[in-house]
C-alpha cells in the first residue's frame, strides 16, 4: 500500500514539474501620437488582427522560476517607414526577443499546457529560436507565425491562436 502511494504521488510531482507555457496578446506597438492611440484603441475593442501574440513560459522550478516572454516582432516596431514598410505588405528586418515577467497578465492571457520537450522549455525555445527566420511580413510570417510555432513545437498543439480566436481552446 504504501509503494502505491508514493508510486501515485510521485507521478503527481513529475506531472507538476513541466514547465507551464502560455499566449499572450498585448496592444501592437506604435509610433507615438495617433498611431499608438490607435493600437491601444483596437486592443481595447479586441480587435484581434491588430493584437501582437507572445509565448509565456513559467518553469516549474528554481531557480530560473521567474516567467519569460518570447516574442517576435519588427526590429524597431515605432518608426514610422518599418510601420508603413509593414502596412505594405513588404518584408522588415525582425527580432526574437526575450523579457522577464515578475508575474502574468491578468488579461488576454490564456494557459496553453505543459511543455513537453526533453529539455526545459526555455533551452527549447533558445533552440527553436536559432532555427527562426528573422525576416517579419505581416499575415506571411510574424508574430502569430512565431507563437503558432513555439507553442507547438513546446506542446504539440497546433493552431492554438486560430482555436483562442473561435472560443475553442481548451487546454485540456
Amino acid at each position: 500500500m504504501v509503494s502505491a502511494v508514493s508510486s501515485a504521488t510521485q507521478s503527481t510531482v513529475i506531472s507538476r514539474s513541466k514547465d507551464e507555457v502560455y499566449v499572450a496578446a498585448v496592444p501592437l506597438r506604435a509610433t507615438k501620437g495617433p498611431a499608438q492611440l490607435l493600437m491601444s484603441t483596437a486592443y481595447s475593442l479586441n480587435v484581434w488582427d491588430l493584437q501582437h501574440f507572445m509565448v509565456i513560459i513559467k518553469p516549474s522550478s528554481p531557480p530560473n522560476s521567474q516567467a519569460l516572454v518570447f516574442d517576435f516582432q519588427p526590429q524597431d516596431p515605432e518608426n514610422i517607414y518599418i510601420a508603413l514598410a509593414v502596412l505594405s505588405g513588404r518584408k522588415v528586418p525582425g527580432a526574437v526577443l526575450t523579457r522577464k515577467l515578475k508575474r502574468l497578465p491578468k488579461s488576454k492571457c490564456w494557459f496553453i499546457g505543459s511543455s513537453v520537450v526533453e529539455l526545459d522549455a526555455v533551452d527549447a525555445t533558445y533552440k527553436f529560436n536559432q532555427s527562426w527566420q528573422t525576416d517579419l511580413r505581416v499575415g506571411h510570417h510574424d508574430c502569430r507565425d512565431y507563437t503558432d510555432g513555439l507553442v507547438e513545437y513546446l506542446t504539440g498543439k497546433k493552431s492554438v491562436l486560430e482555436c483562442l480566436r473561435s472560443g475553442s481552446y481548451s487546454s485540456s
